[in-house]
């Protein structure tokens, strides 16, 4: 075969399968492209897992009327228009080719307007021919791109795809790491027309431990170190947990200039950091940012810009090292709590790197952040995780006034199983017992309880048909709001009814067992509100009586905390109950 230029929509589609892996890879693309162009408030929608719908609205820069093409032609980029600019990259994307890209796999829409422009316009495109459509449209200072039908004109790619949920937990990732990346961002995330995550813009230290706290979890602020090193241009900042503190689960994030990364030079660094320290066996346990100057590492590595490589491998290795074993010997040795954060060694020589404070010219009116924090006009909403002004006292009661604030929202730790079905666990500064059973039943009825549930409903590959008596049939045609309200969808043909669609929550279930069952108790009940047939139908679905193991009791209460806030803040007698230890230490005392 003899050598030839590819189609531009063969070149697409091959960069398509390089940058678009999954849902979640498209909304990482936009929610960059957002940060780029200076966004200070972000509101992500996704519609089931993100392959019917992604939309992304940004208070960005926004983009002009005669750039719109561009914006969504390959290697068009305004970030960088020479090899200097290569070399010194400090914005989240360069190569102008995530776009095209992601149109060239879906249905594409994109609206902006720039602050100078009076009218918004909106660029359309689809599929491979990649032809752009230019329309007037109404919109804020600002950019919405909307990505419908994800792989619609690739069904080999969209066959690899995961479950919705699946694809929704990736999307949730992505989003956390952002939240954790930006604290100046604020960032609303919804799936399903439902709002499930709203962090807001981090104005003061407070504030920064809370999103930590709502990110990472109570378990790990709780044994959470403030770490700040600066030296020969290298800036290390962030938290890491205590070398031989509790167990819990890895949680493992660093940033390189605000971007994360993966990187074995710096997993070995941290790893070999605490067992430097730690008498046992650890999983260490972090959440930190590194910066350095731009021009001593290569981000132009792989097209996910997940990996970096460094011209000085060896200082950033030593550097890291360093920085998290002083962090770690000063808690070891200090006599004040184990969490207070930790203040950097006064010998520590402070060196700034030489870092442009300007955009470049090619960059236009993008806005992207430069890393600021090392140097000494640092805002507030910055990654300025030390202040040398507060003291350790102030550091030490700032989080347990954080951590007593949400005592009333998390159950703390798993202690042991109690005659199998009941979990020992830590409430604020009590011990209780939690009935595990109760939990899954409640567990169940939120799941059957959001507010849009039409949507949620997902058809059947074959719908599945029922012959009932005439007070069963009636009840159905009587109380269909009701039953799709809790996500099932009955339809009434002749003199058989037929389950059409059921929600992801049902999705598990015996239908033909639980919906005749479910059809006489509506029958025999009347009137009734969603809440108290919510309530039926999980107990209905309650799991058959079996010992619990710690782990499950973990994942149970894990969704628990997340999905049941309010049943946490009032827990019923049913569900929890508290340990008096006070007559047994009496005991012991005497």
């Amino acid at each position: 075969m003899p050598i030839k230029i590819l189609p531009t929509e063969l070149a697409n589609q091959i960069a398509a399968g390089e940058v678009v892996e999954r849902p979640a890879s498209v909304v990482k693309e936009l929610v960059e492209n957002s940060l780029d162009a200076g966004a200070t408030k972000m509101e992500i929608d996704i519609h089931r897992g993100g392959i019917e719908q992604i939309q992304i609205c940004d208070n960005g820069c926004g983009i002009s009327k005669e750039d719109l093409p561009l914006a969504l032609a390959r290697h068009a980029t305004d970030k960088i228009a020479s090899l200097e600019d290569l070399q010194s990259i400090l914005s989240m994307g360069f190569r102008g080719e995530a776009l095209a890209s992601i149109s060239s796999v879906s249905r594409l829409q994109l609206t902006s307007r720039p602050a100078e422009q009076e009218d918004a316009w909106q660029a359309y495109t689809e599929g491979r021919d990649m032809n752009v459509t230019i329309k007037p449209a109404s919109h804020p200072v600002g950019s919405t791109i909307e990505v419908l039908n994800l792989f619609y004109n690739t069904p080999a790619r969209r066959k690899f795809l995961r479950t919705e949920k699946t694809e929704w937990q990736y999307i949730d990732e992505v989003v956390r790491r952002l939240a954790l990346s930006r604290f100046d961002v604020s960032i609303s995330l919804s799936h399903n027309g439902k709002l499930l995550r709203q962090y807001v813009r981090v104005q003061s230290g407070s504030q920064r431990e809370r999103r930590l706290l709502r990110l990472c979890g109570a378990p790990f602020l709780k044994q959470a170190l403030a770490l700040s090193f600066d030296h020969s241009g290298l800036s290390l900042k962030g938290w890491i947990a205590e070398a031989n503190g509790p167990k819990m689960n890895e949680i493992q994030y660093f940033f390189i200039n605000r971007r994360i990364i993966r990187d074995r030079v710096i997993n070995h660094a941290v790893r070999q950091a605490y067992e430097a320290i730690s008498t046992g066996p650890k999983n260490p346990s972090y959440v930190l940012y590194l910066d350095i100057d731009p021009r001593q590492i290569d981000v132009n590595v792989h097209p996910t810009k997940q990996e970096v490589r460094f011209h000085q491998t060896r200082l950033v290795h030593d550097f890291i090292y360093h920085a998290i074993t002083n962090a770690l010997s000063h808690s070891a040795c200090s006599s004040s709590d184990s969490s207070a954060d930790i203040e950097q060694n006064d010998s520590v020589v402070k060196e700034s790197p030489k870092i442009r404070k300007e955009n470049r010219a090619s960059a236009g009116r993008n806005t992207y952040v430069e890393p600021d924090i090392i140097t000494k006009q640092t805002d507030e909403a910055s990654l300025s995780f030390h202040d040398t002004s507060r003291t350790e006292h102030k550091e030490t009661s700032l989080k347990k006034d954080i951590l007593g604030e949400v005592n009333e929202h998390y159950f703390w730790r798993v202690l042991s199983i109690v005659s199998s079905c009941y979990a020992l666990i830590e409430y604020g500064n009590n011990i209780a017992l939690l009935s595990l059973p109760e939990a899954d039943r409640l567990l169940k009825k939120v799941g059957l309880t959001p507010p849009s549930e039409k949507s949620r409903i997902q058809p059947l590959l074959i719908p599945v048909k029922f012959t009932l008596e005439k007070a069963e049939m009636m009840a159905c045609e009587r109380h269909q709001h009701l039953l799709t309200l809790i996500g099932i969808e009955l339809v009434i043909e002749k003199d058989t009814t037929v389950l059409r669609g059921i929600s992801l929550a049902l999705r598990a279930h015996n239908m033909q067992k639980l919906i005749p069952k479910l059809l006489v108790y509506l029958s025999e009940h009347a009137p009734l509100l969603p809440e108290n047939l919510a309530d039926w139908v999980a107990a209905q679905l309650q799991s058959l009586p079996h010992e619990w193991t710690v782990s499950q009791a973990v994942q149970l209460l894990t969704d628990f905390e997340r999905y049941c806030p309010r049943y946490i803040k009032e827990p019923s007698e049913k569900l929890l109950q508290c340990i008096d230890i006070q007559p047994a230490l009496a005991r012991l005392a005497h």
